[in-house]
C-alpha cells in the first residue's frame, strides 16, 4: 500500500524515530509534517510537557512551539515583501530608515579595543542584512574575551529604537560585504521591516506574512486559550546527569507580548503553520492558487547568495561552509549532504530542537518540532535519524 509520495511502511519508521526519542527522555513530544508531491502526512508522539500543564495532551501539528532561529527565513520573506512593492530596494542604503546605521566604522581588530576603528567603506544595505553580510554579528568566543562581544549583549532591548541606537553607536566587526555573521541582521530587519511600514513589526509580519498564508498560530507571543497549546521548552541540566529542566513554560517569556520583537528568534508558530510558508517557497511563491511571493523573489531567497571570498573567511569554525552558502535568511546546500538532502536543498533549524528543509530535487518539504534546548544542530545524531527515515520513507 503506497500513499503517493510516501510509503505506509516508511512513515511507520518516522513515527518510530520520533516515539523513540521521546521514549527516552530527551523531550517530552515532537512532530513531523512531511509534505511529497502533493501528500502531506502528519507523524506525532509524546505531550506538551514531562509533568504538570500539558503532560496529559497529545504533541500535534498545532501544538506552539518556539521557533527560534527558525523565525530568520520568516523575517526576511517579509522584507522581501517590501522590495517586491518598491518600497525598499536591495542595494540601496538603509540609512533613510535607520539613521542610526549611517556613516558606521569598523574595528581595525574583531578582537580589539572598541576606539581603534577605520571609516566603514560603503553603507550597509538591504541586502546586506538579507545575507547576514552587514558587519555584525555573533562572534564565536566567550563573553568576557573580547569587547565588542561584551558591548553587543549588553544593548538595551527595552524598545527597537533604543537597540538600533545602541547597536549604531558600536563599531562593526568587519566591513559591509566583507563576510557572513550570524543573527544581528535579522533583528535589524525587524527594525527596519517595522520603520518601512510604519506599523509594529509583529502587526506588519501578520499582514504580509500570517494573514496570506493563513499562518493563525505565528506571532511574537502567545495568549488567551491558545497558551493551553503551547509546548514547554527544557534545557539540559550539566549537573544531574543531562537530565532536562524546564527552561520556559506556559506562563513564561511568551505569554506576553514582547518590547523587543526578535527577527532572529522572536516567533512561535506551529508545524502545520510552519508547513504553509515552506510549501508556498517550494511552489514558488503559491499558496492555495494565490501568488503570495513572486517567483524571482523565491529564487533569490533560496539561492546561495554568498560569493566565494565570503565563504571562505566565515563561519563558527574552519570549513562552515565548505557544503552550504546562504541565501535570504537560510541555508543553501551547495553539496549532496550526509543527512541525504540533495544539492539544492534549503531550510534551517532552531535552538529548541526545531527544524525545517526543502529539498526541490524531491519535492520534499519537512517540517520537524520539539522543545529541547540546543538540539538545532544538525550534527546530532537525532537528526542523522530524523532524516534518514524522511529520505527511506519514499515511495519511488
Amino acid at each position: 500500500m503506497t500513499t503517493g509520495g510516501f510509503s505506509s511502511t516508511g512513515l511507520v519508521r518516522v513515527r518510530e524515530v520520533l516515539e523513540r526519542h521521546v521514549e527516552s527522555g530527551f523531550a517530552p513530544g515532537a512532530v513531523a509534517v512531511l509534505g511529497r508531491r502533493g501528500e502531506v502526512r502528519v507523524e506525532a508522539s509524546g505531550a506538551l510537557a514531562f509533568e504538570g500543564v500539558g503532560s496529559g495532551t497529545p504533541f500535534s501539528a498545532d501544538t506552539i512551539c518556539r521557533t527560534a532561529s527558525m523565525t530568520k527565513p520568516m523575517v526576511a520573506a517579509c522584507a522581501m515583501t517590501l522590495v517586491d512593492d518598491g518600497t525598499l530596494r536591495l542595494d540601496d542604503p538603509v540609512d533613510d530608515l535607520l539613521p542610526e546605521l549611517a556613516d558606521m566604522t569598523v574595528l581595525v581588530d574583531p578582537n580589539g579595543p572598541l576606539d581603534d576603528v577605520v571609516p566603514a567603506q560603503r553603507p550597509i544595505t538591504v541586502r546586506h542584512l538579507l545575507t547576514n553580510t552587514c558587519g555584525m554579528g555573533v562572534l564565536p568566543t566567550k563573553p568576557g574575551k573580547v569587547p565588542i562581544v561584551d558591548a553587543v549583549n549588553g544593548l538595551d532591548y527595552s524598545s527597537p529604537d533604543v537597540w538600533v541606537r545602541g547597536l549604531g553607536e558600536l563599531p562593526l566587526v568587519y566591513q559591509p560585504g566583507e563576510r557572513w555573521m550570524y543573527d544581528t541582521a535579522s533583528n535589524v530587519t525587524g527594525v527596519l521591516i517595522a520603520r518601512a511600514t510604519g506599523m509594529s513589526f509583529g502587526d506588519a509580519f501578520r499582514e504580509r506574512i500570517c494573514d496570506p498564508l493563513g499562518m493563525e498560530d505565528t506571532a511574537f507571543s502567545v495568549s488567551g486559550e491558545d497558551i493551553a497549546r503551547l509546548a514547554t521548552a527544557y534545557q539540559r541540566d550539566s549537573t544531574a546527569g543531562d537530565e532536562p529542566v524546564v527552561d520556559d513554560g506556559p506562563d513564561g517569556k511568551w505569554s506576553r507580548p514582547p518590547v523587543f520583537e526578535s527577527g532572529g528568534g522572536g516567533l512561535v508558530s506551529t508545524a502545520q503553520d510552519y508547513f504553509a510558508f515552506a510549501a508556498a517557497l517550494l511552489a514558488g511563491g503559491a499558496h492555495r492558487g494565490r501568488q503570495v511571493f513572486p517567483r524571482p523573489s523565491v529564487t533569490l531567497m533560496t539561492s546561495d547568495q554568498l560569493t566565494p571570498a565570503q565563504r571562505e573567511v566565515s563561519g563558527f569554525w574552519p570549513g562552515y561552509f565548505n557544503e552550504m552558502g546562504w541565501g535570504f535568511g537560510m541555508s543553501v546546500l551547495s553539496r549532496p549532504s550526509r543527512l541525504g538532502l540533495s544539492v539544492g536543498s534549503y531550510g534551517w533549524s532552531g535552538f529548541y530542537g526545531t527544524a525545517w528543509y526543502n529539498d526541490p530535487v524531491e519535492d520534499l518539504t519537512a517540517i520537524f518540532f520539539m522543545q529541547r534546548g540546543h538540539s538545532g544542530d544538525q550534527r546530532l545524531p537525532i537528526w542523522r535519524d530524523f532524516w534518514t527515515a524522511v529520505y527511506q520513507s519514499f515511495d519511488g
